[in-house]
Protein backbone atom coordinates (compact mmCIF):
# COMPACT_ATOMS: atom_id res chain seq x y z
CA UNK A 1 0.00 0.00 0.00
CA UNK A 2 1.09 3.41 -0.90
CA UNK A 3 1.97 6.27 1.10
CA UNK A 4 -1.03 8.19 -0.40
CA UNK A 5 -3.59 5.08 -0.31
CA UNK A 6 -2.72 4.49 3.67
CA UNK A 7 -3.09 7.92 4.32
CA UNK A 8 -6.78 7.93 2.50
CA UNK A 9 -7.80 4.95 4.39
CA UNK A 10 -6.80 6.55 7.86
CA UNK A 11 -9.08 9.36 6.62
CA UNK A 12 -11.96 6.94 5.49
CA UNK A 13 -11.72 5.39 8.93
CA UNK A 14 -11.99 8.71 11.01
CA UNK A 15 -14.72 9.87 9.08
CA UNK A 16 -16.84 6.81 9.76
CA UNK A 17 -15.58 7.67 13.36
CA UNK A 18 -16.85 10.64 13.12
CA UNK A 19 -20.04 10.13 11.90
CA UNK A 20 -20.98 7.56 14.49
CA UNK A 21 -19.50 9.98 17.48
CA UNK A 22 -22.11 12.59 15.66
CA UNK A 23 -24.83 10.39 16.04
CA UNK A 24 -24.60 10.15 19.77
CA UNK A 25 -24.14 14.10 19.71
CA UNK A 26 -27.35 13.73 18.15
CA UNK A 27 -28.93 11.87 20.49
CA UNK A 28 -27.67 12.60 23.80
CA UNK A 29 -28.75 15.95 22.87
CA UNK A 30 -32.38 15.17 22.71
CA UNK A 31 -32.34 14.50 26.16
CA UNK A 32 -30.03 16.67 28.06
CA UNK A 33 -30.59 20.33 26.62
CA UNK A 34 -27.52 22.15 26.70
CA UNK A 35 -24.66 23.85 24.17
CA UNK A 36 -23.31 21.28 21.53
CA UNK A 37 -19.76 22.26 22.84
CA UNK A 38 -20.23 21.08 26.15
CA UNK A 39 -21.62 17.79 24.66
CA UNK A 40 -18.66 17.12 22.63
CA UNK A 41 -16.58 17.98 25.24
CA UNK A 42 -18.62 14.83 27.41
CA UNK A 43 -17.71 12.30 24.23
CA UNK A 44 -14.34 13.53 24.17
CA UNK A 45 -13.75 12.49 27.68
CA UNK A 46 -15.37 9.10 26.71
CA UNK A 47 -13.32 8.72 23.44
CA UNK A 48 -10.09 9.38 25.89
CA UNK A 49 -11.11 6.83 28.74
CA UNK A 50 -11.16 10.20 31.10
CA UNK A 51 -12.98 11.04 34.18
CA UNK A 52 -15.81 13.96 33.64
CA UNK A 53 -16.34 16.33 36.91
CA UNK A 54 -19.44 18.35 36.29
CA UNK A 55 -20.33 21.43 38.97
CA UNK A 56 -23.50 22.93 38.55
CA UNK A 57 -25.99 23.74 41.05
CA UNK A 58 -28.86 21.05 41.47
CA UNK A 59 -31.53 20.43 38.84
CA UNK A 60 -29.57 21.10 35.89
CA UNK A 61 -29.50 17.63 34.24
CA UNK A 62 -25.82 15.77 35.57
CA UNK A 63 -27.59 13.22 36.20
CA UNK A 64 -29.78 12.84 33.47
CA UNK A 65 -26.64 12.87 30.99
CA UNK A 66 -24.70 10.00 32.90
CA UNK A 67 -27.78 7.94 32.89
CA UNK A 68 -28.35 9.34 28.84
CA UNK A 69 -24.73 8.34 28.31
CA UNK A 70 -25.05 4.94 29.21
CA UNK A 71 -28.34 4.00 27.66
CA UNK A 72 -26.76 5.26 24.02
CA UNK A 73 -23.82 3.02 25.03
CA UNK A 74 -25.43 0.06 26.44
CA UNK A 75 -23.68 -0.13 29.67
CA UNK A 76 -23.88 -0.92 33.30
CA UNK A 77 -24.39 2.13 35.11
CA UNK A 78 -24.45 2.04 39.02
CA UNK A 79 -25.18 5.37 41.12
CA UNK A 80 -23.88 6.42 44.36
CA UNK A 81 -25.42 9.40 46.22
CA UNK A 82 -22.49 11.18 48.45
CA UNK A 83 -23.40 12.07 51.64
CA UNK A 84 -21.74 12.81 54.74
CA UNK A 85 -21.97 9.60 56.15
CA UNK A 86 -20.84 7.35 53.14
CA UNK A 87 -18.40 5.12 54.34
CA UNK A 88 -15.09 4.05 51.80
CA UNK A 89 -16.42 0.86 51.78
CA UNK A 90 -20.06 1.67 50.50
CA UNK A 91 -17.93 2.42 46.74
CA UNK A 92 -15.52 0.18 46.59
CA UNK A 93 -17.13 -3.25 48.41
CA UNK A 94 -17.14 -4.88 51.41
CA UNK A 95 -15.16 -8.21 52.90
CA UNK A 96 -17.97 -10.58 54.95
CA UNK A 97 -16.68 -13.81 57.05
CA UNK A 98 -18.39 -16.95 55.27
CA UNK A 99 -18.99 -19.20 58.40
CA UNK A 100 -19.87 -22.49 56.03
CA UNK A 101 -16.27 -21.99 53.80
CA UNK A 102 -14.25 -19.93 56.65
CA UNK A 103 -12.95 -17.68 54.95
CA UNK A 104 -13.94 -14.26 54.03
CA UNK A 105 -15.65 -12.88 50.58
CA UNK A 106 -15.38 -9.96 48.52
CA UNK A 107 -18.93 -8.13 47.79
CA UNK A 108 -18.09 -6.13 45.36
CA UNK A 109 -19.11 -2.06 45.47
CA UNK A 110 -20.87 -0.03 43.05
CA UNK A 111 -17.30 1.29 41.45
CA UNK A 112 -17.34 -2.40 39.58
CA UNK A 113 -19.38 -0.99 37.10
CA UNK A 114 -18.95 0.39 33.32
CA UNK A 115 -20.13 3.81 34.40
CA UNK A 116 -19.77 5.15 37.99
CA UNK A 117 -21.80 8.57 38.92
CA UNK A 118 -20.86 10.11 41.92
CA UNK A 119 -23.53 12.16 42.46
CA UNK A 120 -22.82 15.02 44.59
CA UNK A 121 -19.20 13.63 45.12
CA UNK A 122 -18.49 16.80 47.42
CA UNK A 123 -21.10 16.19 50.01
CA UNK A 124 -18.96 12.97 51.02
CA UNK A 125 -16.04 13.50 53.31
CA UNK A 126 -12.40 13.17 52.18
CA UNK A 127 -11.58 10.21 53.82
CA UNK A 128 -14.58 8.69 51.00
CA UNK A 129 -13.81 10.64 48.33
CA UNK A 130 -10.26 9.11 48.95
CA UNK A 131 -11.75 5.52 48.07
CA UNK A 132 -11.54 6.51 44.05
CA UNK A 133 -8.29 7.73 43.63
CA UNK A 134 -6.74 3.51 42.93
CA UNK A 135 -10.13 3.60 40.99
CA UNK A 136 -9.75 6.36 38.44
CA UNK A 137 -6.43 6.05 38.13
CA UNK A 138 -5.56 2.65 37.70
CA UNK A 139 -8.98 0.77 37.23
CA UNK A 140 -8.61 -1.40 40.30
CA UNK A 141 -9.42 -1.83 43.43
CA UNK A 142 -7.61 -3.10 46.82
CA UNK A 143 -9.48 -5.08 49.91
CA UNK A 144 -8.30 -6.73 52.29
CA UNK A 145 -4.51 -7.08 50.54
CA UNK A 146 -6.18 -8.45 47.18
CA UNK A 147 -6.30 -6.25 44.16
CA UNK A 148 -9.39 -6.41 42.00
CA UNK A 149 -9.59 -5.08 38.23
CA UNK A 150 -12.93 -3.37 37.31
CA UNK A 151 -14.60 -3.70 34.02
CA UNK A 152 -13.54 -1.95 31.08
CA UNK A 153 -14.36 0.60 29.83
CA UNK A 154 -14.46 2.01 33.14
CA UNK A 155 -15.41 6.04 33.50
CA UNK A 156 -16.43 8.11 36.60
CA UNK A 157 -19.05 10.67 36.39
CA UNK A 158 -19.17 13.23 39.81
CA UNK A 159 -21.19 15.61 39.84
CA UNK A 160 -20.62 18.73 42.71
CA UNK A 161 -22.50 21.95 43.81
CA UNK A 162 -20.38 25.04 43.80
CA UNK A 163 -18.34 24.88 47.17
CA UNK A 164 -19.58 27.80 48.31
CA UNK A 165 -22.83 26.10 49.03
CA UNK A 166 -23.65 24.65 52.44
CA UNK A 167 -22.66 20.84 53.45
CA UNK A 168 -19.64 20.64 50.85
CA UNK A 169 -16.02 19.41 51.33
CA UNK A 170 -13.87 20.63 48.58
CA UNK A 171 -12.17 18.45 46.75
CA UNK A 172 -8.58 17.85 47.08
CA UNK A 173 -6.09 18.52 44.65
CA UNK A 174 -5.02 14.92 43.79
CA UNK A 175 -8.18 14.02 43.44
CA UNK A 176 -9.01 16.92 40.96
CA UNK A 177 -6.09 16.12 39.42
CA UNK A 178 -7.08 12.51 38.67
CA UNK A 179 -10.32 14.25 36.58
CA UNK A 180 -9.50 13.96 32.68
CA UNK A 181 -11.90 16.99 32.87
CA UNK A 182 -14.37 19.56 34.46
CA UNK A 183 -17.08 21.25 33.15
CA UNK A 184 -20.32 22.75 33.49
CA UNK A 185 -23.38 22.83 31.58
CA UNK A 186 -25.37 25.91 32.74
CA UNK A 187 -28.72 27.15 32.81
CA UNK A 188 -30.83 26.19 29.45
CA UNK A 189 -31.67 29.06 27.36
CA UNK A 190 -35.13 30.09 26.51
CA UNK A 191 -35.58 27.65 24.05
CA UNK A 192 -33.68 24.67 25.97
CA UNK A 193 -35.96 25.40 28.71
CA UNK A 194 -39.36 25.39 26.95
CA UNK A 195 -38.00 22.23 24.82
CA UNK A 196 -37.26 20.27 28.30
CA UNK A 197 -40.81 20.92 29.85
CA UNK A 198 -42.10 20.17 26.48
CA UNK A 199 -40.51 16.80 26.59
CA UNK A 200 -41.36 15.72 29.32
CA UNK A 201 -45.23 16.60 28.93
CA UNK A 202 -46.34 12.43 28.46
CA UNK A 203 -42.97 11.10 30.20
CA UNK A 204 -39.16 11.26 30.03
CA UNK A 205 -36.71 11.36 27.04
CA UNK A 206 -34.91 8.62 28.62
CA UNK A 207 -37.90 6.15 28.69
CA UNK A 208 -37.47 6.50 24.78
CA UNK A 209 -33.46 5.99 24.36
CA UNK A 210 -32.64 3.02 23.02
CA UNK A 211 -28.35 1.75 22.61
CA UNK A 212 -26.61 3.08 19.71
CA UNK A 213 -23.23 1.09 19.91
CA UNK A 214 -21.77 -1.82 21.94
CA UNK A 215 -18.68 -1.75 23.87
CA UNK A 216 -17.01 -3.04 20.74
CA UNK A 217 -17.87 -0.24 18.90
CA UNK A 218 -16.52 1.93 21.63
CA UNK A 219 -13.54 0.27 21.86
CA UNK A 220 -12.73 1.55 18.39
CA UNK A 221 -13.82 4.92 18.32
CA UNK A 222 -11.48 5.04 21.08
CA UNK A 223 -8.69 3.71 19.21
CA UNK A 224 -9.55 5.49 16.20
CA UNK A 225 -8.72 8.58 18.07
CA UNK A 226 -5.77 7.41 19.36
CA UNK A 227 -4.49 7.28 15.70
CA UNK A 228 -4.52 10.60 14.69
CA UNK A 229 -1.67 12.37 14.21
CA UNK A 230 0.23 14.87 16.71
CA UNK A 231 3.56 16.21 15.24
CA UNK A 232 6.97 16.89 17.46
CA UNK A 233 6.19 21.01 17.38
CA UNK A 234 2.38 20.51 18.35
CA UNK A 235 3.13 18.12 21.35
CA UNK A 236 6.11 21.06 22.14
CA UNK A 237 3.64 23.65 21.67
CA UNK A 238 1.25 21.68 24.50
CA UNK A 239 3.98 21.35 26.63
CA UNK A 240 4.70 25.08 26.82
CA UNK A 241 1.63 26.18 27.47
CA UNK A 242 1.30 23.89 30.04
CA UNK A 243 4.67 25.26 31.40
CA UNK A 244 3.36 28.53 31.26
CA UNK A 245 0.76 27.85 34.19
CA UNK A 246 3.45 26.88 36.65
CA UNK A 247 5.23 30.30 35.93
CA UNK A 248 2.17 32.40 36.19
CA UNK A 249 2.30 35.13 39.24
CA UNK A 250 -0.93 34.33 40.22
CA UNK A 251 -0.61 30.83 40.19
CA UNK A 252 0.61 28.87 43.99
CA UNK A 253 0.27 25.09 41.78
CA UNK A 254 0.90 24.95 37.98
CA UNK A 255 -0.63 21.91 35.87
CA UNK A 256 1.13 18.84 36.54
CA UNK A 257 2.79 16.17 33.62
CA UNK A 258 -0.97 14.55 34.10
CA UNK A 259 -2.46 17.52 32.21
CA UNK A 260 -0.18 17.69 29.72
CA UNK A 261 -0.80 13.91 28.97
CA UNK A 262 -4.49 14.82 29.18
CA UNK A 263 -4.67 17.92 26.48
CA UNK A 264 -2.66 16.14 23.98
CA UNK A 265 -5.52 12.98 24.34
CA UNK A 266 -8.44 15.82 24.11
CA UNK A 267 -6.77 17.30 21.14
CA UNK A 268 -6.30 14.29 19.67
CA UNK A 269 -10.40 13.39 19.96
CA UNK A 270 -11.03 17.28 19.31
CA UNK A 271 -9.42 16.49 15.62
CA UNK A 272 -11.07 12.96 14.62
CA UNK A 273 -14.68 15.27 15.90
CA UNK A 274 -14.25 18.06 13.77
CA UNK A 275 -12.60 15.64 10.78
CA UNK A 276 -9.33 16.39 10.80
CA UNK A 277 -6.31 13.63 10.95
CA UNK A 278 -4.05 15.61 12.38
CA UNK A 279 -4.00 18.19 15.47
CA UNK A 280 -3.47 21.68 14.98
CA UNK A 281 -2.97 24.57 17.03
CA UNK A 282 -6.62 26.12 17.03
CA UNK A 283 -8.01 22.90 18.20
CA UNK A 284 -5.84 23.80 21.74
CA UNK A 285 -7.67 27.09 23.13
CA UNK A 286 -11.30 25.58 23.69
CA UNK A 287 -9.57 22.64 25.54
CA UNK A 288 -7.29 24.49 28.31
CA UNK A 289 -10.34 25.62 30.86
CA UNK A 290 -11.65 22.13 30.43
CA UNK A 291 -8.80 20.09 30.70
CA UNK A 292 -6.78 22.24 32.65
CA UNK A 293 -8.52 25.11 34.78
CA UNK A 294 -9.37 22.34 37.57
CA UNK A 295 -5.66 21.08 37.90
CA UNK A 296 -4.02 25.04 39.16
CA UNK A 297 -4.34 26.31 42.35
CA UNK A 298 -4.70 30.03 42.57
CA UNK A 299 -3.38 32.63 44.88
CA UNK A 300 -5.24 34.91 43.40
CA UNK A 301 -9.10 34.36 44.49
CA UNK A 302 -10.42 36.27 41.34
CA UNK A 303 -9.03 33.80 39.34
CA UNK A 304 -11.01 30.77 41.52
CA UNK A 305 -14.13 30.97 39.12
CA UNK A 306 -13.85 29.88 35.20
CA UNK A 307 -15.04 32.57 34.05
CA UNK A 308 -13.13 34.59 35.16
CA UNK A 309 -10.22 32.80 34.03
CA UNK A 310 -10.43 34.30 30.13
CA UNK A 311 -7.67 36.99 30.30
CA UNK A 312 -5.88 33.92 32.13
CA UNK A 313 -5.95 31.91 29.32
CA UNK A 314 -4.93 34.63 26.76
CA UNK A 315 -1.99 35.58 28.46
CA UNK A 316 -0.85 32.14 27.95
CA UNK A 317 -1.57 31.25 24.61
CA UNK A 318 -0.48 34.98 23.06
CA UNK A 319 2.93 34.63 25.62
CA UNK A 320 3.37 30.67 23.59
CA UNK A 321 4.53 30.65 19.61
CA UNK A 322 2.51 28.88 17.73
CA UNK A 323 3.99 26.34 15.92
CA UNK A 324 4.10 26.65 11.70
CA UNK A 325 4.57 23.45 9.83
CA UNK A 326 1.74 22.21 6.81
CA UNK A 327 -1.25 20.72 8.79
CA UNK A 328 -1.68 23.66 10.40
CA UNK A 329 -3.66 24.73 7.09
CA UNK A 330 -5.93 21.45 7.84
CA UNK A 331 -9.19 21.87 7.65
CA UNK A 332 -12.78 19.89 8.08
CA UNK A 333 -14.78 21.49 10.98
CA UNK A 334 -18.57 20.30 11.79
Amino acid sequence: MTETSAQDAKAAQLQKAQAVVKQLQTALGDVVKTSPDNLRLVLISLLCRGHLLIEDAPGLGKTTLAKALSQLLALRMKRVQCTPDLMPSDITGISIYNATEHKFDFIPGPVFSNILLADEINRATPRTQSALLEAMAESTVTSDRKTYNLPSPFMVIATQNPVEFSGTFPLPEAQLDRFFMRLSLGYPDETQEIDIMMGQLHGHPLDKLKPLINEATLSVLQKQAEKVTISEPMVRYISQIVRETRIQPGVRLGVSPRGSLALMRAARAMAMLKGKTSVTPDIIPSLLEPILGHRIVFRDSSLNQPDSRKEFWNKITTSVAIPDFPEAEESGYY
